[in-house]
């Protein structure tokens, strides 16, 4: 039977690169093929059996808000709110909700401003079939020099992370999505950093695994790469961009 597993979605950037239409939308709330970009993520923790999920609030925090409750009233995954005044880094939303997964076995930590047709039941699987205390979800990127790339062995152990190298290793970039057990959860909390990437996955290099996702993912930071997605999903995902 598979463990109880939460979510900590972080969703509180500005989104500059997609203004001026993020002056009056926040990210996680701009429309891509007939559904926000947040419930797109909703949707597939609700189909992984996820029940409790965490977001961070900061840029047009009241429209998230009433996003979440009219989510709340209808679905079976139900989302708090952790406001930040001031952001606190991916790695610093996790310290300031230290406590989030004590009573869980592991958290989904989600980068919900990317897009992504990914199936969380699967990484659930996965993580759940190695010994390690991480599962970091990678894909195939064709800018190396623009992402945090990692390198698998031939069991899939992470064994190298390098935060948008000069020279890459590979072409396995970090998805932005991770599945952590609790205790690793507390390690991230007690570190008081700034950035997973940069402060804290390197240190998760040889007890790490990856798990290669080979379906859509994306960031949709910027307009072209925004269009890019709406076209996707009309598409249905079924071609990779």
């Amino acid at each position: 039977m598979p463990g109880r597993y939460k979510a900590l979605l972080l969703a509180g950037g500005l989104g500059t690169r997609l203004r001026p239409l993020t002056n009056t939308v926040p990210k996680c709330l701009v429309p891509i093929g007939g559904k926000v970009l947040l419930d797109y993520w909703l949707d597939a923790l609700e189909a992984a059996g996820v029940r409790d999920a965490l977001l961070n609030t900061h840029h047009l925090r009241n429209a998230v808000v009433d996003h979440l409750k009219a989510a709340n009233a209808k679905r079976t995954v139900k989302t708090q709110e952790t406001y930040e005044p001031e952001l606190l880094g991916s790695a610093g939303t996790v310290h300031a909700n230290a406590q989030w997964v004590d009573d869980a076995d592991g958290c989904l930590v989600i980068y919900a401003d990317n897009l992504s047709n990914i199936d969380l039941t699967r990484v659930i699987e996965f993580h759940e079939g190695h010994g390690d205390p991480v599962t970091m979800v990678l894909f195939h990127t064709p800018y190396p020099k623009q992402c945090g790339i990692a390198e698998i062995d031939a069991s899939g152990r992470v064994i190298d992370f390098v935060e948008k190298p000069e020279r890459p290793k590979s072409n396995l970039a970090n998805a932005g999505l991770y599945l952590v057990s609790t205790a690793a959860y507390r390690e991230i909390a007690e570190r008081d950093v700034f950035d997973l990437g940069f402060d804290v996955i390197p240190n998760f290099v040889g007890r790490m695994s990856g798990f290669v996702f080979d379906g859509y993912h994306r960031d949709i930071g910027n307009p072209e790469a925004l269009e890019n997605a709406r076209e996707a999903a009309q598409r249905g995902f079924g071609a990779k961009a």
